[in-house]
């Protein structure tokens, strides 16, 4: 029990603020109440510590948990839920059938919202406009899961849920920089209905950062890539 808790004690989290990615990590460890060490990365000039921790994609987050790094923001929440496992704070179904459906929407969201979201952004011409595209195309079908429901696993905030949640706080930057002809609010009412449910939660509201914050940056790197806004 004591050495539990003295590899419970020793956690860092290497992440970027306004990476969404890294905002999953956040989520996730304020969600089981595990104290870690925030450790600040610039990811356009990345330190030693990063690159040494993960080498292979040298991107956040990476959580290391007594010395031992994990990268990739899904395996991470994976992690952090079997690691400080506990019934009442579970990120995925205990029935094999309902977890693998809940790993199935995380997935999805991942390679055919967030992704996509991003790509609203940070490309021009057809390209921006195919990923326009597919990110109302997919929010459309998440917004049909939600149909009835609090969160995606029914009432219980779970994986798909912190997986989906940070990029929320990305949508105005999606909509002013990619020039949606669409209010998104207005169009999904039930993702907007579960986005402020899911603000409530401590975990949440003190992880997501400012919307505006956000779409300066977002403005930054449009200009970086692009040479435009």
């Amino acid at each position: 029990m004591d050495s539990l808790k003295e590899d419970r004690e020793d956690v860092k989290l290497l992440t970027a603020w306004v990476s969404p990615y890294g905002m999953r990590a956040m989520i996730g460890l304020a969600e089981k109440g595990i104290k870690y060490e925030y450790v600040e990365q610039n990811l356009r000039d990345k330190s030693p510590l990063l690159l040494q921790m993960n080498p292979i994609h040298k991107k956040v987050p990476v959580l290391i948990h007594n010395g031992n790094p994990i990268s990739e923001s899904l395996i991470v929440l994976q992690y952090i839920d079997n690691v400080w496992n506990s019934p009442h704070t579970a990120f995925l179904p205990s029935h094999p059938y309902d977890r693998a459906i809940a790993l199935f929407w995380a997935d999805f969201a991942d390679k055919k919202v967030c992704f996509p979201g991003l790509e609203t952004f940070r490309t021009k011409g057809e390209v921006q406009e195919a990923a326009k595209c597919e990110f109302l195309q997919n929010l459309a079908i998440l917004e049909g899961e939600l149909k009835g429901k609090n969160y995606f696993g029914g009432d219980r905030f779970g994986l798909v849920d912190i997986a989906l949640t940070p990029f929320t706080s990305w949508f105005h930057a999606f909509e002013s920089l990619g020039r949606f002809k669409i209010h998104l609010e207005e169009k999904f009412p039930n993702i907007w209905a579960w986005k402020k449910r899911c603000l409530e939660r401590d975990s949440v509201k003190k992880t997501l950062p400012n919307p505006e914050k956000v779409l300066v940056t977002a403005t930054e790197i449009r200009k970086r890539r692009l040479g435009e806004i």
